[in-house]
């Protein structure tokens, strides 16, 4: 495939976007952090363009300084404009740059996951003057093609002369022969008109229906809220927050929402299915709800698409009287499970309904731990209602701020370390108080978290992520059967042999809800397992999600001991303990590897291997402390680092 030339329209005042286009031009309008107008230049520089040019007129100004310092300045050339040229002006005026060679046009405001190798690959074998990429969107059909794709008029209607033609919608993504330049006169034009010319010289101007890609005009607040919520979801997130928004101690975050840098957020502040873009001041106790607030300004999205079930949908029983003809029901989180959790809102309440499989054992778990573990003093959510035949539940809602979220606001190191302290003394209340009481727990008693279960999860890594995710053969590169097989069964075993307590089994920050950062509240805990208390400490405090400072993790872990030293009234064997935590260690960043494998290559949850190098640099550092140890492990990890 021959490289082309690539340019981005990027001039137009975004009339329909005002008053957010009164401060932010629409090719800089962020999607969680990055400008549009970056994400279509990152899809153009994957087709290895020659040449980018960018035409700009509104806040131009604004435009060539992002262009000065974004990544892609060496490749950019910036056509301003003194006055509005149209869409056919502005390429005939960057014909210097567009005429020798086939050329890509992609609006600025489009984000799009169309196949742009293919788009290009199609144009350079059918000898086409133009190809345009069309989707079937009613709201925008207005380009009529025949049965073979190729265009035939424009337009909100056609003469009635015109036979077997149907309207599609052009996505603002074309492909150009240097050629169709001569179709478009000096100065202002459209190019809609230079494509009639076109045809009507006996030139073939085609289509590609790209119908079912991922396709957002943003061209009205609604529409830039879609791709807002389109960016998060793709990434697996419900919320971003930029790295420079300071927030405070308690706030409550909701739905889904975006905190732009340069916003400022006061406390007590509630944000739902909102996005809070720079320059915004929020003040103490406000509540936004389906808005884009600015500076000087709030705008309603209020209809921006997101699932609202019904009560019928998720549950089909009288269970759920009382709430189902709430006005409002959405689905929560994008983490691993596959049982699925809605919030319900009432003008009275809010609450959590559970779904579930009826023969899910984890539902057993979760309603019976639940009882056990607030008796007990471990914060978990209120169990609200339950009908155990139809696996279903309601629970006392949490919000969705969970210490994950929370960690992403730019905190001084004191709060850090606080929110943190209070976290670990939940846990060590689980490891203390509800272990001594857990025989009134049976079936949580029964569960051991031992050897079998510990050799599960290195088989798990190995299946599912050095195979699965790294493409490591290791019955080709190390003795499976052998060395790794007896490194595995040593380190299982070691493990297993320490005293046993509660166990979550998966405490880390995803699964700590921060509704009041005094006692924060733990959930996912229908895994609980007795086994050694190191390996929650490990999950907590070597968590892939949030790398905590050094000095700050050592002086946590003294914290941990010292509670249960408390509260034991005598001192644990601190170097016993210092051991397991390593293992610990070492046994939960592979189980935690093995997890993001299964869930982005068997889930399709892709999102997830954005952790893998944060989880395998804990890996690394723990296998160089014991490498005499477990050596065939440790050439394993060296594998996975070399493997790109």
């Amino acid at each position: 495939m021959k490289k082309c030339n690539a340019f981005v329209v990027a001039a137009g005042f975004g009339e329909r976007l005002r008053p957010i286009t009164n401060h932010i031009p629409k090719p800089l309008l962020p999607l969680a952090g990055k400008p549009v107008i970056e994400s279509v230049l990152e899809r153009l520089c994957t087709l290895e363009a020659k040449q980018i040019g960018i035409n700009m007129h509104y806040k131009w100004q604004m435009i060539s300084d992002w262009a000065s310092s974004s990544p892609f300045s060496d490749a950019i050339t910036l056509f301003r404009e003194d006055t509005l040229l149209g869409t056919g002006g502005a390429l005939r005026n960057a014909a210097s740059m567009l005429s020798d060679s086939t050329f890509i046009v992609h609006n600025a405001d489009v984000v799009s996951d169309i196949d742009l190798h293919l788009l290009l690959e199609i144009h350079e074998a059918s000898g086409n003057l133009a190809t345009l990429a069309i989707q079937d969107c009613p709201a925008f059909n207005n380009v009529w093609i025949d049965d073979a794709g190729k265009l035939r008029a424009v337009g909100r209607s056609v003469s009635a002369g015109l036979q077997n033609v149907r309207a599609v919608a052009f996505t603002g993504i074309a492909i150009y022969s240097p050629e169709f330049l001569n179709f478009l006169p000096g100065g202002e034009s459209n190019v809609v008109n230079a494509w009639i010319r076109a045809i009507t010289d006996g030139h073939s101007i085609a289509t590609v229906d790209v119908t079912g890609c991922l396709w957002t005009d943003i061209g009205s607040p609604l529409s830039y809220a879609e791709a807002v919520t389109s960016a998060l979801t793709s990434a697996g997130e419900q919320f971003y927050i930029g790295s420079s928004v300071e927030c405070p101690l308690i706030m409550q975050l909701d739905g889904w929402a975006v905190l732009e840098s340069g916003c400022s957020i006061a406390e007590q502040t509630s944000i739902k299915r909102s996005i809070i873009l720079p320059g915004t001041i929020v003040t103490a106790g406000s509540e936004l709800k389906d808005v884009i607030a600015g500076p000087d300004y709030t705008v309603s999205i209020r209809n921006v698409s997101e699932q609202q079930p019904k009560g019928a949908e998720i549950c089909n029983s009288l269970f759920l009287k009382d709430y189902s003809g709430s006005s409002e029901i959405s689905l929560i989180g994008f983490g691993g499970s596959d049982r699925a959790y809605y919030r319900i809102h009432t003008p009275e309440r809010s609450c959590v309904f559970l779904k579930s499989a009826v023969d899910d054992p984890d539902y057993t778990r979760q309603i019976i731990y639940t009882d056990f573990f607030r008796r007990h003093k471990v914060p978990v959510p209120e169990l609200l209602a339950k009908e155990v035949k139809e696996g279903v539940a309601v629970f006392e809602d949490l919000g969705d701020l969970t210490l994950y979220v929370w960690l992403k606001c730019r905190r001084d190191q004191e709060a850090i370390e606080m929110v943190y302290q209070r976290v670990l003394d939940t846990l060590i209340t689980l490891h203390t108080h509800a272990t001594e009481y857990v025989s009134e727990c049976p079936l949580l008693q029964s569960r051991l978290f031992d050897y079998e279960h510990l050799r599960w999860e290195t088989d798990y890594f190995i299946s599912r992520f050095v195979r699965g995710v790294k493409g490591i053969g290791t019955e080709e590169t190390i003795d499976i059967h052998g060395g790794l097989e007896q490194d595995f069964d040593r380190l299982a075993k070691v493990v297993d042999s320490y005293r046993k307590t509660i166990l979550h089994r998966d405490f880390q920050s995803q699964n700590i809800m921060i509704k009041d950062a005094a006692v924060p509240r733990i959930i996912d805990y229908q895994g609980a397992r007795m086994g050694p208390p190191a390996y929650d400490v490990a999950s907590i405090l070597w968590d892939p999600y949030h790398d905590l400072d050094t000095a700050m993790r050592g002086r946590l872990v003294g914290y941990y001991f010292s509670g249960v030293r408390k509260y034991q009234g005598s001192s644990p064997d601190e170097a016993e303990f210092a051991q397991s935590l390593l293992l610990c260690r070492l046994q939960r960043h592979m189980q935690t590897l093995g997890a993001y494998g299964f869930l982005s290559k068997v889930k399709g949850k892709t999102y997830f291997l954005k952790h893998v190098p944060s989880a395998l640099k804990h890996l690394t550092e723990e296998i160089e402390r014991v490498k005499t140890e477990y050596p065939f492990l440790s050439v394993l990890v060296t594998l996975l680092n070399d493997k790109k």
